[in-house]
């Protein structure tokens, strides 16, 4: 028995997410088409994460455990030789038996991307978040650094999640501009249901003057999602890294 490591990305724009769904197209059942195909049945795979509809992945980790005697190289190749366009496998490895593609990871890295300007870029469509109000970054980041430490994030999280503790860690929250982008950037052990999402809406309503910056602290101590900004579309969020080493994490 073996057990393997896939890394993956892909654009999301076309899939309901990573979850297996009944009566959509999801990262998951494309994957499985996939290696069922080169190895010759459907294998119990196991996600490093559950990524709503419309977000992309720079890295995304499936584990699962086989008989096949595939090479990873080979494997690589023909997972890849099924895959669609949208999606590639960038490494396969063999790691210990006990290696779970979710339990295993110390933390992930979620990137948002905001395109800042008055004119959409129409090949960027379903890539980026599209805002043409003026952007303040380094306003920005220093507003983001109250969302770093340990904190209850109850009021940055959306109804219909499953988890009982929501309390989590944000080690790191940079924004930053590289020409018209504007790039929201969060590492930590763990985050809520739209967590990064709405922590970014709120951003913007700070850009946008209709919050604070001063109040962020408060709004996280009142655990109400009535007082965060909205939702920013699932379009400009990507998993950018999963962490399996704590010294990575940082």
């Amino acid at each position: 028995m073996r057990n393997l490591l896939i890394t993956m990305a892909y654009r999301g724009t076309a899939y309901h997410g990573s979850q297996v769904q009944d009566n959509a197209l999801t990262i998951t059942e494309v994957f499985q088409d996939a290696l069922e195909k080169v190895v010759g049945r459907r294998e119990d795979i196991k996600c490093c994460s559950r990524l709503d509809a419309g977000v992309h992945a720079n890295m995304f980790c499936i584990s699962f455990k086989t008989q096949c005697s595939i090479p990873c190289e080979g494997l690589l190749r023909g997972l890849n030789s099924c895959l669609p366009g949208d999606m590639a496998v960038c490494e396969a490895k063999e790691v210990p038996l006990d290696f779970h593609a979710r339990y295993s990871a110390r933390g992930k890295e979620y990137i948002y991307k905001v395109h800042n300007t008055i004119v959409r870029d129409p090949l960027m469509a379903g890539l980026v978040c599209e805002y043409p109000k003026p952007i303040d970054e380094k306003t920005l980041h220093e507003a983001a650094q109250a969302f770093v430490g340990s904190y209850d994030f109850s009021a940055f999280c959306s109804s219909g999640g499953s988890v009982k503790d929501t309390i989590r860690t944000i080690r790191r929250f940079s924004v930053y501009r590289e020409g018209d982008m504007v790039l929201f950037a969060v590492a930590g052990d763990g985050f809520l249901y739209n967590m990064v999402r709405i922590m970014v809406g709120t951003l913007l309503d700070v850009a946008a003057g209709k919050i604070a910056a001063d109040d962020l602290t408060s709004i996280i101590a009142s655990k109400d999602r009535s007082r965060a900004g909205k939702t920013a579309p699932s379009c400009g969020l990507y998993l950018n890294r999963v962490f399996y080493d704590e010294i990575d994490l940082g």
